[in-house]
């Protein structure tokens, strides 16, 4: 697989992606990316243009797809609409990109028989109890919660069908929350983070009891390589860190590591069906294929993201107000 089509690779997860296979192997990339607010021809600047190429195009176009596809030997499908808050404003960008979008790539790699790696979320599962200690697993039955979980477990569903029914070469991978460098400001550790770079207290949903399970998107994307190297064909592999952390905790720990008082913060009201707490067991990735994170501490990948952002303000800075503003505008 020397030539790899990675779609929504000018993005947050999908951009380190990219860094990493460069970084890894001797393999070629191109990103299709529809360049939306949350990716940035930024985030590939540095990476060598004899390797990795940028296309302008919509994953949900037939006409971009088909010829992208037919010229490389797998394809990677990051590309997705992924911000809960969005969702409930306007579900109908998440039904184009991760139900529509993900039908088109189906069908191009159905026409040309390529290798598919489709990159999905936990957030498919739904949510736990708090005091639960079960985790995420393979056969964990799907219950989302929200527009952008649903059509996320929509895709997923039809990668599946397509193995079953059109003998797709195809793995999926469901992963657990994401945090590391070129994430948009509007998601939560960003935010934070931003928050106190500009002297504004942070704001914390609710309590602040909802659990994540966090890991950095470098322990990601190896998770990904990994899967599309080493993976059975027809399985899915749940990818996660061990990283289970409150918000409250998160909040708390980035305020404590940029020096200010760990209560220093805001509550506002919590958002509309906000889950209670993702977990995540990867021990069929790690027993099947010897996979295993860079940044098992999450306070030291916490601080690594922190210092990304100090270092980076002239890639976020853009976007701050305006995401402030409209969350304001929501209470928030």
């Amino acid at each position: 697989m020397q030539r790899l089509l990675v779609t929504g690779g000018a993005g947050f997860i999908g951009s380190n992606f990219v860094h990493h296979v460069v970084a890894h192997t001797d393999a070629s990339v191109t990103v299709l990316d529809k360049l939306t607010y949350a990716a940035s021809r930024e985030a590939l600047a540095g990476l060598p243009a004899d390797r990795v190429e940028l296309v302008v195009g919509d994953v949900a176009d037939e006409a971009a797809v088909d010829p992208l596809v037919a010229g490389h030997d797998a394809v990677v499908h990051f590309a997705a609409e992924s911000h809960n808050d969005n969702s409930l404003a306007d579900p109908s960008p998440f039904i184009r990109t991760n139900l529509v979008g993900t039908f088109t790539i189906l069908e191009a790699v159905r026409r040309h028989d390529r290798r598919l790696h489709h990159v999905s979320t936990d957030e498919v599962y739904g949510d736990l109890a708090l005091d639960d200690p079960k985790r995420f697993t393979e056969d964990t039955p799907y219950n989302p919660s929200s527009p952008y979980s649903a059509s996320k477990a929509g895709s997923d569903h039809l990668v599946r069908a397509w193995i079953r029914s059109f003998g797709l070469r195809a793995t999926v991978s469901n992963c657990s929350n994401n945090y590391g460098p070129w994430q948009h400001v509007e998601k939560f550790i960003p935010r934070q983070i931003t928050n106190v770079i500009d002297g504004i207290r942070p704001k914390l949903y609710g309590s602040g009891e909802n659990v994540r399970d966090w890991i950095h998107a470098e322990d990601h994307s190896s998770a990904v390589l990994t899967i599309l190297e080493r993976g059975t064909l027809g399985e899915t592999y749940l990818i996660g860190a061990d990283g289970e952390q409150s918000n409250l905790e998160v909040v708390r720990l980035i305020l404590t590591l940029m020096g200010r008082g760990a209560d220093e913060f805001d509550h506002v009201n919590d958002r509309a069906g906000h889950d209670l707490r993702y977990a995540i067991e990867s021990g069929k990735l790690r027993s099947e294929l010897g996979w295993r994170p860079r940044f098992s501490d999450f306070e030291a990948g916490l601080a690594d993201t922190i210092r990304w952002y100090e270092e980076h303000e002239d890639w976020w800075r853009p976007a701050k107000a305006a995401t402030e503003a409209s969350y304001a505008a929501k209470g928030q």
